[in-house]
């Protein structure tokens, strides 16, 4: 599964800028859902992360729509990307005392897992030729949050910098370093990230 996850990661990181305006989220993929009473339905499935939700077509014009605490799993063949994704709900502390399932999508599967969770941003580009001639030129991108998952099911949020993620993976954390520095990798980068998981759980 690992492979096949990381695959369709650097497929993204290399096709996304000829990709424009297109977002999966914006599109029904055919798929399949399980519910949290354990029913599986299959259809076609539109993926929504901001507002934790999911649409079905299951009878032609018939759209179910299933929020995050409806939900345990769900797989779709991504139209755009040509590969495989899959998506667990999975309760996350939003207050000091209150969880609730919101949903995930799996990077990595391991001892050590990996998670993301995207949005739709804008972005403006200063260095646009508009740039001289009046306000810069914006344009929707995606964005991350990535995720860290223990075998115990804590879960901690990544927040991009390298020192904190040489915290997350504190085990064998020097040869963790050793691997991030001669492979040249960027630890605010998707492609990259997924490779020193994948490392790390091989150690």
């Amino acid at each position: 599964m690992a492979k096949k996850v990381f695959a369709f990661y650097l497929f993204v990181l290399l096709g996304l800028p000829t990709m424009a305006q297109e977002f999966s989220s914006r599109m029904f993929h055919k798929g399949w859902l399980v519910t949290e009473d354990q029913d599986t339905v299959r259809g076609d499935l539109k993926y929504d992360m901001e507002t934790n939700a999911v649409q079905i077509v299951i009878e032609k014009e018939k759209i179910n729509t299933y929020s995050s605490k409806k939900i345990l799993f769900f797989e779709i063949y991504d139209n755009i990307l040509k590969t495989y994704r899959q998506f667990y709900a999975i309760p996350y502390q939003v207050e000091s005392n209150y969880k609730i399932p919101i949903l995930f999508e799996v990077l990595y599967e391991g001892k050590t897992s990996l998670l993301v969770r995207e949005k739709i941003v804008m972005s403006s580009d200063p260095y646009n030729q508009s740039y001289f001639y009046g306000p810069s030129s914006t344009s929707e991108k995606l964005a991350f949050s990535y995720y860290f998952v223990d075998t115990q099911g804590n879960m901690t949020l990544y927040n991009g910098k390298k020192n904190h993620l040489f915290e997350i993976l504190n085990e064998n954390s020097d040869q963790v370093k050793k691997y991030v520095k001669s492979n040249k990798l960027k630890t605010d980068n998707m492609r990259d990230i997924v490779r020193i998981t994948a490392f790390y759980n091989s150690l």
